[in-house]
């Protein structure tokens, strides 16, 4: 009896440990607006870490008025990769315009990970684009 018990918790604690790498990356289903929308403003921070960076931007409202924004793209290791960033891809002050998807809750928060561009807003570059970017649809 003692064996089976024993096996069966070493079978149970290894099926536990080989099953936590699974739950390791959260899922983003529901968080963010299925549309798309570009807005343009200006770097304050860049923060390349991973597993996924930061892009701060002051982007004017509606009525003018600034409001600071995080937008979340993927890792520094993907974006030096895949799009050749370092260190000095963005800069303070630089303006770019990006192509995301809003969270849902309305904070000042916007997705780069799915469907997403960014430009740099006064050579007309394009420094990122997913695999899967689409522009808004006209008149949104």
């Amino acid at each position: 009896m003692n064996t089976r018990l024993l096996t069966l918790l070493a079978f149970v604690t290894a099926l536990l440990l080989t099953s936590v790498p699974f739950f390791a990356h959260h899922g983003d289903a529901g968080r963010y607006e299925e549309n798309t929308v570009v807005m343009t403003g200006t770097v304050v921070e860049v923060q390349l870490v991973d597993p996924h960076s930061i892009v701060v931007l002051d982007i004017p409202d509606a009525k003018g008025q600034v409001v600071r924004w995080q937008a979340e793209l993927g890792g520094r290791n993907a974006l030096a990769k895949n799009f050749g960033w370092t260190k000095n891809t963005l800069k303070f002050g630089d303006k770019v315009t990006i192509t995301g998807r809003r969270v849902k809750s309305g904070a000042p928060y916007i997705n780069l990970t799915e469907k997403a561009n960014m430009v740099l807003t006064d050579s007309g570059k394009e420094i990122f684009r997913t695999p899967n970017y689409e522009p808004p649809a006209a008149g949104k």
